[in-house]
């Protein structure tokens, strides 16, 4: 897709420890090191699927597995306050959206929103700012790229402690069409272009799948998935979906 990534990483001089690999010893001139950065420029995106994937479980694209360098930076981005990671994970998470969305048609981002005390916690909703760097690196390799946002989400407990099935059931009954949406159901009308969900990590499917299922009740046709990391790694000999 040819978007660099190692000048998003430039940041200020500050006494902080790399969020790859923790070193505090390197004189930290990026939200990473250069040996981390390094790492995160040879990520190349790639279709995955949880085996067995959830019930309307959509083609879904993933930049790497969850782990290393990749896991610490989304971390410190997503829990311990580094918003200026985000730039350099939007840029990454653009070339997965770019192996869904073809250059030639207009893509909307739909990042899957996070609670309000998620968002309170996180100081504001880590996808919505992920989706907007990722739309702002698609502009200028070419794409007509734009964020919409058609869904809220409810409070639901930590999905960390739950089952598949309890994850499923916890991401259907919090997410919501937001009321001025309801009128694509009503007046069969649906956003232009390509429509991708974006989301920072994949492990079950049950949101993705959820997500799909819930804009397709508004009208909204998914072309599928875009996500920085995948916990289940499924690959086939042809780059497809394995398992």
């Amino acid at each position: 897709m040819g978007l660099p990534l190692l000048g998003d990483l430039a940041d200020l001089v500050l006494p902080m420890p790399c969020a790859g690999c923790g070193d505090e010893r390197v004189r930290l001139a990026y939200g990473v090191c250069r040996s981390c950065a390094a790492v995160l420029e040879t990520l190349r995106p790639f279709r995955t699927a949880p085996s067995p994937p959830p019930r309307g479980f959509p083609p879904c694209v993933a930049v790497g597995a969850y782990g290393g360098v990749l896991r610490g930076a989304l971390l410190a981005y997503k829990e311990k306050g580094r918003h200026r990671l985000g730039k350099p994970l939007g840029t990454l998470l653009a070339t997965a959206v770019a192996r869904l969305a073809p250059r030639d048609t207009p893509v909307l981002l739909i990042p899957v929103p996070s609670t309000a005390a998620a968002a309170r916690e996180r100081n504001g909703d880590h996808m919505l700012r992920l989706a907007t760097h990722a739309v702002r690196r698609l502009r200028e390799a070419g794409w007509d790229a734009d964020v919409t946002r058609p869904l809220r989400a409810l409070p639901r407990p930590d999905s960390a402690s739950l089952t598949p099935s309890e994850r499923r059931a916890a991401a259907e009954s919090s997410l919501r069409i937001r009321p001025h949406r309801r009128a694509f159901r009503r007046h069969g009308a649906s956003p232009r272009g390509t429509l991708v969900v974006v989301d920072d990590i994949v492990t079950t499917g049950a949101t993705l799948a959820t997500v799909t299922g819930r804009l397709r009740e508004a009208k909204m046709q998914v072309a599928g998935a875009a996500t920085l990391a995948a916990t289940q790694l499924r690959r086939s000999s042809r780059g497809g979906f394995g398992g």
